[in-house]
């Protein structure tokens, strides 16, 4: 019979690593949403402070997170946020423009007319918010609306790489929508996108997916280049 004590030693762990895995999330959270910039310094005792915990599980969710990609360590100054250098930053896109055309392709064939009119009434409403200039309100419509063409692919492996490739890409592909005109462009190009899916034509919509995706890398690359962080790497 096991003793109040040796379950209590073997359930340890386990709250350790819910407690590591919650941090680690939260941190990460804070990453791609922006609030830790690419590029900034992830000070330990910083963080620590901040999420309530030593600075052992700070370190520890640093070292996971840089497993993940979402953070670097650098000589000198410790755990940084990831800023990746060009070519891999242009790897990340194309593998990113592969995934997203390939579920617009599958989201024209296979969407059912509901889902064609979610599609249609989200690129409705981003339309509205691109009018007000609102950066970050569109950015969030348009997390929805990539969101619905992934789960329009009727693939859930494929729904779920290509949602963890853009949480990925995320930190880098955001400033985008600072750049003067951006969101009127990405407006036009959801719209080709909305019209192939709803002719359920694939290789349009997988051919204006592929496009603007193409320029989303584009824009973001040049967003990044003129941030400091990127001209003190």
């Amino acid at each position: 019979m096991e003793t109040p004590g040796a379950s209590i030693a073997a359930n340890a762990p386990r709250r350790e690593e819910t407690q590591l895995a919650r941090l680690a999330r939260s941190i990460a959270e804070a990453i791609v949403d922006g609030r830790l910039a690419p590029g900034e310094r992830l000070d330990e005792a910083g963080l620590a402070a901040r999420y309530g915990v030593s600075r052992t599980p700070v370190r520890e969710a640093l070292r996971n997170l840089a497993a993940s990609g979402l953070v670097e360590h650098r000589p000198h100054r410790g755990a940084v946020v990831a800023l990746p250098d060009p070519p891999r930053l242009r790897g990340m896109f194309e593998l990113m423009t592969e995934l997203e055309a390939t579920a617009a392709r599958f989201a024209a064939l296979r969407m059912d007319p509901h889902e064609r009119r979610a599609l249609a009434a989200l690129h409705e409403e981003a339309a509205a918010i691109m009018r007000g200039g609102d950066a970050a309100a569109y950015e969030a419509v348009n997390l929805r609306f990539h969101h619905a063409i992934f789960s329009g692919s009727h693939n859930p492996f494929l729904e779920e790489t290509t949602q963890a490739m853009r949480v990925r890409i995320r930190p880098f592909s955001r400033g985008q929508f600072n750049l003067e005109g951006r969101l009127m462009l990405s407006h036009v190009e959801h719209g080709e996108i909305v019209t192939a899916i709803a002719q359920g034509d694939a290789a349009s919509a997988e051919a204006a997916m592929r496009t603007h995706v193409g320029r989303i890398a584009e824009a973001a690359a040049g967003y990044l280049a003129a941030t400091p962080a990127m001209e003190a790497r």
